[in-house]
């Protein structure tokens, strides 16, 4: 199943980052931080970004150790659950990202056409609905136009990734920096008509709480683009010390483009009164400042044309893994031998992207991104801390079986355990440690299947518990017994798998990159994404459902047989 390093490795670490963070600060920056500040959580959007922040930093942190797990990542998480926790899971995993992607594509699109549309003081929409009409769209029963416009633009960007990856990536830098200068522009001229009032007696958390969680879901998406960098893991020249590098030098600069934003935005203009489409231009409109809207409609030109090659660059790659697996259609692997891309899942991609922007209106795009991440974060996660505790040989098979065949597996399971035990210094053997295991202890295929049994059980009873705290809020609140029993449960359980898990032995291998912490890291980033998941509108749940059913069908109609 192996199909080899067919892909140029180009990049350095410095492209990575500017990948990862131009993926992210588009949308993110021109588009959530609006849509949130004015429907979810009002000023509270800073807080709802520093949570989301959090919650990627986590899943990033898992994320990277497993992109340094696999070197030939060239599906991302796909690729990574593939080789260590088996097809089925691997198939979903891959089928969250291709929607993720897709979402992602077309959200950017319909974007740019709403920028336009601003600019051109929204004579396009009232044409497009005057002479062909409204849909009742995929929205939530507003009018929406059929954007016209966005379909070009998806269709336009599809060309230009599917012409080779080198020419993207230069041109991407370019509009990197353009974005950063009008950012630092904003900054400045913002503080000129800044207005403390509008934070003032309860102001700022007008929704509460809970309106800050749920904007915390929604903003996640904006972080969502780091996951680029483990997924073109193959093309870079030094995998191992540049994806960690990369996803959290990215992690950083976005959360402080976004926080600053946010902050300038709110203050700037009170938050019922945002323009949901293009809120950063508006705000500079409403103080009657129109040199500055131009300024900013250039960045965000430049942002959103970025994050939409972010989305559409790692798209192709994981539909050209899942196909060279068997699990999606064959032909989708074809790799053209004039760009070295594959052409084909380009195209395919890029045409259902562009139908998506035509569609669906922005809002409901951004939550349904939202939740297929946080579900393939957390499978991420799960994976993270099973391997951690899994005894060598199976590891080794894991990831051999990607290259050898399945006779080399034993043998060399059998000579690194060899080499281990020579490597190892014997004079700490003694030491004795709070019922946590010592350091010359191995796991063994025992103490894997424990960990296994206690994962797969935290995953589970961290779900109960969310859903728990999340619907059950106001019995909690009134201080009912039965609530509070139940609370009271719940945390003891869950800890109480945690030490069973710590109290097994990890594998030694030193890995060039791991996440630090475990099974805490893992197991909170597993705990606050299941917990943002939960907090997104039915709607978009249903929706995911019907995703995930079609997967279903294709993966036991199809990929199950040909893989």
């Amino acid at each position: 199943s192996s199909h080899g390093t067919r892909l140029a490795r180009v990049l350095s670490t410095v492209d990575l980052v500017s990948l990862g963070v131009g993926s992210c600060v588009g949308t993110g920056m021109y588009v959530v931080s609006g849509l949130v500040a004015k429907e979810m959580a009002g000023p509270g959007v800073i807080v709802s970004f520093i949570i989301a922040a959090v919650a990627s930093i986590l899943s990033g942190v898992c994320y990277a150790e497993f992109g340094v797990r696999v070197p030939k990542t060239t599906g991302s998480a796909y690729t990574y659950s593939y080789v260590t926790v088996g097809e089925c899971v691997a198939f979903f995993i891959g089928w969250n990202l291709i929607l993720e992607y897709l979402i992602g594509t077309a959200a950017g699109a319909s974007a740019l056409s709403s920028m336009a549309d601003s600019l051109a003081n929204h004579s396009i929409s009232n044409f497009m609905i005057s002479h062909i009409g409204t849909l009742r769209g995929l929205g939530k029963g507003e009018q929406s136009y059929p954007d016209l416009l966005a379909l070009l633009i998806a269709l336009l960007v599809t060309v230009i990734v599917a012409l080779g990856v080198k020419n993207s990536v230069g041109f991407n830098n370019v509009l990197n920096v353009i974005n950063l200068m009008v950012w630092v522009f904003m900054m400045i001229a913002g503080l000129f008509f800044v207005n403390g009032e509008n934070w003032d007696d309860g102001r700022f958390l007008p929704f509460g709480w809970s309106g800050v969680m749920q904007g915390a879901a929604t903003c996640f998406y904006a972080f969502i683009g780091f996951d680029i960098i483990a997924t073109t893991g193959e093309e870079a020249k030094s995998p191992n010390t540049s994806i960690p590098y990369a996803i959290t030098a990215s992690l950083i600069t976005c959360l402080t483009a976004y926080v600053s934003v946010s902050v300038i935005l709110t203050l700037m203009v009170p938050y019922n009164e945002i323009d949901a489409d293009a809120p950063l231009m508006e705000m500079f409109a409403v103080h009657g400042c129109m040199f500055a809207k131009y300024i900013v409609a250039v960045g965000s030109i430049a942002g959103l044309t970025v994050s939409l090659l972010g989305s559409l660059f790692p798209l192709p790659r994981v539909i050209y893994a899942m196909a060279g697996d068997g699990l999606l259609f064959k032909f989708l692997a074809n790799v053209s031998s004039y760009t070295e891309t594959p052409a084909v899942a380009c195209v395919v991609s890029g045409f259902l992207a562009a139908l998506l922007s035509l569609l669906v209106s922005l809002r409901d795009l951004i939550e349904m991104m939202s939740i297929g991440t946080l579900l393939a974060y957390t499978l991420v996660s799960l994976c993270v801390l099973l391997l951690r505790y899994q005894p060598e040989g199976d590891i080794h098979g894991f990831v051999n079986f990607l290259s050898e065949e399945q006779n080399n597996k034993r043998k060399e399971g059998v000579l690194a355990e060899c080499e281990k035990d020579a490597c190892s210094p014997t004079s700490e053997a003694d030491e004795i440690r709070l019922g946590l295991p010592g350091k010359m202890d191995r796991p063994t295929p025992a103490t894997g299947k424990t960990v296994t049994v206690c994962v797969l059980l935290l995953f589970i009873s961290i779900f109960a518990f969310c859903s728990f705290i999340i619907f059950g809020a106001s019995s909690i609140g009134e201080g009912r017994w039965w609530a509070l029993l139940l609370l009271i449960f719940f945390i003891i359980f869950l800890a109480l798998l945690v030490i069973i898990i710590l109290q097994q032995p990890e594998n030694p291998k030193r890995l060039p990159y791991m996440a630090p912490c475990v099974p805490f890291v893992p197991a909170s980033a597993m705990l606050v994404n299941i917990y943002l998941m939960l907090k997104l509108s039915a709607i978009t749940w249903i929706r995911f459902s019907i995703w995930c059913f079609l997967g279903v069908l294709i993966y036991f109609g199809y990929g199950m047989w040909h893989s």
